[in-house]
């Protein structure tokens, strides 16, 4: 088997093979659902691109630190489930 590379690091045919062992034998498919993003919420989540002024992005930044939020996606979210009153 000849050398490969996975992302840009060479790796050997020995490495490979156990890596195809390790698929072989099987993945527990749960564990496996867990990775990624934790939920926003209830069920998956739906990406809406909002666009904010220097100064409107400005003020989010200060009142989610104020909050302790710890990022403007957080702050967004706490705003407008505030605004719509959502729990």
């Amino acid at each position: 088997m000849a050398d490969e590379r996975v992302r840009g690091e060479l790796v050997d045919g020995a490495q490979l093979q156990a890596w195809a062992d390790e698929a072989e034998a099987g993945y527990d498919v749960a564990a496996l659902r867990r990775r990624g993003r934790p939920a926003a919420g209830d069920g998956p989540g739906v990406v809406v691109t909002v666009r904010l002024d220097e100064a409107t992005l400005a003020a989010l930044l200060e009142r989610a630190e104020a909050e302790g939020l710890p990022n403007r996606t957080e702050a967004i979210r706490a705003a407008v489930r505030a605004w719509a009153h959502v729990a």
